[in-house]
C-alpha cells in the first residue's frame, strides 16, 4: 500500500515525518538568532542580561522565549493558524516553539517549569473561533516536556475588545480584571503560552494574577514576539 508523504507548509517538500509539518531546513530559517533581551524580548545589545527598560521597570514575569519576530513566513503560519481555521498547524508551530525553549534552556540556563498555561479566550469568542490557539499549542508542549498543563486553569470573564486593535494604554485598561484563576498555583513555575506578544499587556496581566494567587516564577513563551 502506497502511502503520500507529508508536505513542508512552507517549501512543500516531502517530510521525513509528516506529523513535523514543517521541514528542517525551513525550521533553521524561521528561528531568529539570540538578540533580544532576555526578559522581555525586546531587541537589546547583550542577549544575556536584562536591557535597560528592564532594568527600570522590569515585566512581571522573569523570562522571555520567542521564536521569531512577526515577520514573514512565520507571520502567514500563524496567521493562517488562528483564522483560517487551519488548527493542523498547531503541531508544527509548537514544535518550532519547543525548539526554541530547548535552545534557551542550553544557552540562557533558563530555569525548568512546573506546568504550562495557555491564554484563555472568552467563550463567544471561542466559539466563533471554534478553538483557542494557545490551548492547542500547550497540549503537546505539555507532553513533549512532561509537565502538567491544567487547560481550564485561567478564565476570561469578560469579553473585552479585539487586542490588535488597541494601542498600548487602551489594552492595559481592556484587560483588567478579565481573568480569574480556577487552579491552585502555590509555588509552581509556570510558563504562560501565547502565539503573539506585542506589547505583552496580556501575558502582564496573566503574570500578575499568577503571582499574587502564589505562584513561585512565570515566563513567557511565544512564537513570536514584536512590537
Amino acid at each position: 500500500m502506497l502511502t503520500v508523504p507529508g508536505l513542508c507548509w512552507l517549501c512543500r517538500m516531502p517530510l521525513a515525518l509528516s506529523r513535523w509539518g514543517i521541514c528542517s531546513v525551513c525550521t533553521r530559517a524561521l528561528t531568529r538568532p539570540a538578540c533580544g533581551c532576555p526578559q522581555c524580548g525586546l531587541p537589546a545589545t547583550n542577549p544575556n542580561i536584562p536591557c535597560g527598560r528592564c532594568l527600570q521597570k522590569p515585566p512581571p514575569w522573569s523570562a522571555l522565549v520567542a521564536v521569531a519576530d512577526y515577520v514573514p513566513p512565520l507571520s502567514g503560519l500563524i496567521h493562517q493558524f488562528k483564522f483560517s481555521r487551519q488548527s493542523t498547524l498547531a503541531i508544527p508551530l509548537a514544535r518550532v516553539l519547543l525548539l526554541a525553549i530547548l535552545q534557551a534552556r542550553r544557552t540562557r540556563t533558563l530555569p525548568g517549569i512546573d506546568c504550562i498555561v495557555n491564554v484563555p479566550l472568552h467563550a463567544r469568542r471561542h466559539w466563533r473561533r471554534g478553538y483557542n490557539q494557545s490551548d492547542l499549542l500547550c497540549r503537546p508542549l505539555a507532553h513533549w516536556l512532561g509537565c502538567r498543563y491544567p487547560a481550564s486553569a485561567l478564565k476570561r470573564v469578560h469579553a473585552t475588545a479585539i487586542q490588535h486593535r488597541l494601542n498600548a494604554r487602551l489594552r492595559k485598561k481592556n484587560l483588567k480584571n478579565a481573568f480569574r484563576l480556577e487552579f491552585a498555583v502555590k509555588g509552581l513555575h509556570i510558563a504562560i503560552v501565547d502565539d503573539v506578544v506585542t506589547t505583552g499587556s496580556t501575558v502582564a496581566e496573566l503574570s500578575r494574577l499568577l503571582l499574587r494567587s502564589g505562584a513561585a516564577s512565570v515566563q513567557v513563551w511565544c512564537l513570536c514576539r514584536t512590537l
